[in-house]
């Protein structure tokens, strides 16, 4: 691991100086460069200067700021849920969920689930997404259990795979099925810049939450949990819940008046990943509309470094594994950027 690259002094961007030297940057997880975003900044400084750096009190003090409730509100709307729960990260956002809703049934993980969804010790589930999602039909029809409790990721972003759950409409209607869904990757990325709640299934038997970090494409340090008004009540009476401080107001205050942001951004980002695409030979991996390029290529963070160029590269799923070695896009690169980045791979 080169060393100079572990102590940067600025913010991320498409074009980082370390040690004097200028690099094009592909990786992170700022999907539609909100950070760098101004007219989102803009409406950040207009939050802080309105509510302050932050908000230390817990959403059950008897003095609360209304901004909170008008977030939720908006995020509810926006994202197409009956309700929606704001909390100060996607960890606990996720704790929170699945910790109350595994008293609903029997629990059930899908393969790679994110640590934040743990209950507790490691699932001790393995294979692929596909073969699971082969077995859990059966395994669910065959069953005298009613209720499950099913937890999954929206997508491995690594691979990169977005799942489908329609298969889940297979699953006999006296079976109670609570589907959890952390899409904390592709909130404002995949299903049209929506979340993962609009691309899953509806049917009576089957309720679905989502529960996302909003500090990625989103631009928020927050936690959102997206479902049915029942639910999202029930989580705001937790202890957890009522005991914990809310994120900024500021950020919440720019997230309500940056839909136009999001939407231009989004819409940026896809031109971004059409090109990219068009100029990719067959050895990337990649998921439709998802900003995330795959090689199996261990050297090639190495050469593109010598391009003055940086990629997202870190060993997986242990320390001593080969590097995952992934292109990963964000509306704050200008084509002129990924004209670069097309160059130097077609010199190698």
């Amino acid at each position: 691991m080169n060393q100079q690259f572990q102590s940067i002094t600025q913010p991320f961007s498409s074009e980082t100086t370390i040690n004097g030297k200028s690099y094009l940057y592909f990786g992170g997880t700022a999907y539609l460069g909100i950070p760098q975003h101004q007219g989102f900044q803009d409406f950040y400084i207009d939050g802080i200067k309105k509510f302050g750096l932050n908000n230390g009190t817990s959403r059950s003090n008897n003095i609360q700021l209304g901004i909170y409730n008008e977030a939720e509100k908006s995020a509810a709307a926006r994202y197409h849920a009956e309700d929606a729960l704001i909390t100060s990260s996607g960890y606990l956002a996720a704790q929170l969920t699945v910790k109350y809703l595994a008293n609903f049934g029997c629990v059930v993980y899908a393969p790679n689930t994110h640590t934040s969804l743990w209950i507790n010790d490691p699932p001790a589930v393995s294979g692929t997404f596909t073969s699971w999602k082969n077995n859990i039909i059966d395994q669910i029809n065959t069953s005298a259990e009613k209720n499950w409790v099913l937890i999954s990721n929206s997508m491995n972003n690594l691979m990169p795979e977005i799942y489908d759950f329609n298969f889940l409409t297979d699953i006999e209607i006296d079976k109670n099925i609570t589907l959890i869904i952390d899409d904390s990757h592709g909130i404002g990325v995949n299903n049209q810049g929506l979340s993962a709640l609009s691309a899953l299934p509806k049917k009576e038997n089957i309720s679905c939450i989502v529960v996302a970090s909003m500090a990625k494409a989103l631009g928020v340090d927050a936690g959102l949990v997206l479902g049915s008004q029942k639910i999202i009540s029930a989580l705001k009476s937790t202890n957890m819940f009522v005991g914990a401080s809310p994120p900024a107001a500021a950020g919440l205050h720019a997230f309500i008046h940056a839909e136009n942001i999001y939407k231009d951004q989004w819409s940026k980002l896809q031109k971004n990943i059409d090109l990219l695409k068009r100029n990719l030979d067959g050895e990337w991996k990649f998921a439709p509309g998802f900003p995330a390029f795959l090689i199996e290529n261990s050297s090639i963070d190495q050469y593109l470094l010598k391009e003055n160029i940086l990629i997202s590269s870190f060993p997986y799923p242990t320390k001593d594994s080969d590097p995952i070695n992934r292109i990963v896009l964000s509306s704050w690169h200008e084509e002129n950027h990924i004209t670069s980045l097309i160059q130097s791979l077609s010199k190698r």
